[in-house]
């Protein structure tokens, strides 16, 4: 095996783990907006999202917990589609950034952002995610 090979197979084993590990995040968030930490991340959901959308907050939750779980499901059940749902799972990431800077900015808890440091903090996940999301399926 010709050492371009090796390092092509070896990048695809690291992209194929990262994208499982991906789907595993995004399965266990949206249980988690659906179920145990669903009251928590009510509180964190902003009123303009409420007005945007004419969903109330429980709303918004589960229909981002289903879109999680329905994203994270198509990582790994849609192989050909691969490029195109990781552009959707970085879109999302995307989508819910604004919720994440408001959190940050009116200091609202949620599960595991208990602290103005970790809701900071989170702010630089996401572009680590929206990364992760597009190299893991390219």
């Amino acid at each position: 095996m010709s050492r371009r090979r090796g390092r092509s197979r070896a990048s695809g084993i690291l992209r194929l783990i990262a994208r499982l590990v991906l789907s595993g995040f995004l399965v266990y968030t949206g249980l988690s907006h659906l179920f145990w930490g669903r009251r928590g991340f009510r509180i964190a959901v902003p009123d303009w999202a409420v007005r945007q959308t004419r969903l109330d907050k429980d709303a918004i939750v589960v229909s981002s917990g289903a879109v999680e779980l329905a994203l994270g499901a198509a990582l790994v059940v849609l192989p050909k589609e691969r490029a195109r749902v990781g552009g959707l799972v970085a879109a999302f990431f995307v989508a819910v950034f604004p919720g994440n800077v408001h959190q940050w900015l009116t200091g609202r808890p949620a599960p595991m952002m208990r602290t103005d440091m970790s809701r900071f903090g989170r702010l630089f996940l996401q572009p680590v995610l929206v990364a992760w999301a597009l190299w893991s399926t390219s």
